[in-house]
């Protein structure tokens, strides 16, 4: 499935756009802060220092600016990019729907303006295809059998730690907080673009278990995702990690409470298995299988048109 010129400049466009909104309030927060050092550890969690402001994003923001810029650079490079669109069009969509009910005007309105170009994204995508490819255009290589496997499986196992860990703190606090944690209710303290953080894991055990089921199956799309859900992974994983780092949690690891050990546990896997799912997922597809040979007497395969087709 291949995407038209148009359709992957106007997707890379709309991914501009995200990355430019995000970047504004990154830029906002910095000014507040006055330190990047403080603004990179409150997305990591710490926020038991002083501030000379409270910082509007969170680690969700740096990561769809991640986001956001790669998937500009693969609508211009690649033929091949509906997924990547689709992909982040959709994790867009899902981080800042919160927004159109968290309090304050300007989460409001970036939600509303993020929502509509990652709406945009998705009927780019889909209108921008092109089935109709000539034999002769190269397809997206889906991913070899043992690392698609071994990525499918890291992934899996990440959704399943997260869910349990949702259990556990559903069980654990009051209704109320646990209701709040997935609505943004007044007990939660939040940074303002910040989905909750109930609502963030339900997306993310959806986004890792979405991966590892298209990377068990070898879809053509399932690098896009997989490399999407390993990004969030690692970042989740390097953030907890760092925090507990700073607070010097590891050396005295053997002291700890045995939830607090999970916890420490479940950052380094995050952080390990991350990285190992981009690995995997980042190299060469499976070479794709030669056509079969046409019949004596059977219709030649036509050469590629030169000048390409309109709106190639």
């Amino acid at each position: 499935m291949t995407v038209t010129r148009p359709a992957r400049l106007t997707g890379a466009a709309l991914c501009a756009a995200l990355a430019l909104l995000t970047a504004v309030w990154i830029l906002k927060d910095l000014a507040a802060l006055g330190s990047p050092s403080d603004l990179a550890w409150y997305w990591a969690g710490d926020h038991h220092f002083l501030l000379r402001g409270r910082s509007a994003t969170s680690l969700t923001d740096p990561v769809l600016l991640l986001v956001s810029v790669a998937t500009v650079v693969a609508a211009l490079r690649s033929r091949h990019a509906a997924s990547a669109l689709a992909a982040t069009g959709a994790v867009t969509l899902a981080l800042r729907l919160p927004g159109l009910w968290a309090p304050g005007n300007g989460a409001l309105v970036t939600a509303l303006l993020a929502l509509a170009l990652a709406a945009g994204l998705l009927v780019t995508a889909a209108a921008g295809r092109r089935s109709d490819a000539a034999p002769y255009e190269p397809r997206p290589t889906r991913p070899r059998t043992g690392p698609a496997v071994a990525a499918g499986v890291l992934l899996a196992v990440a959704a399943l730690v997260l869910a349990l860990w949702e259990l556990y703190w559903a069980t654990e606090l009051h209704l109320d907080i646990a209701v709040d944690r997935f609505t943004g209710g007044r007990t939660l303290t939040k940074a303002a673009l910040a989905p909750p953080p109930g609502w963030l894991s339900l997306f993310l055990v959806a986004l890792y278990g979405t991966a590892a089921v298209s990377a068990f199956a070898r879809a053509r799309h399932s690098r896009a995702f997989g490399l999407l859900a390993g990004v969030f992974l690692t970042a989740g994983g390097l953030a907890e990690v760092a925090r507990a780092t700073r607070y010097e949690v590891i050396g005295q690891f053997g002291d700890l409470p045995t939830i607090d050990r999970l916890s420490v546990l479940t950052a380094f896997f995050g952080l390990l298995a991350g990285v190992a799912v981009l690995a995997l997922l980042a190299g060469r597809g499976a070479p794709a299988a030669a056509p079969a040979p046409y019949p004596p007497g059977g219709t030649p395969t036509p050469a590629p048109p030169c000048p390409p087709p309109p709106g190639w």
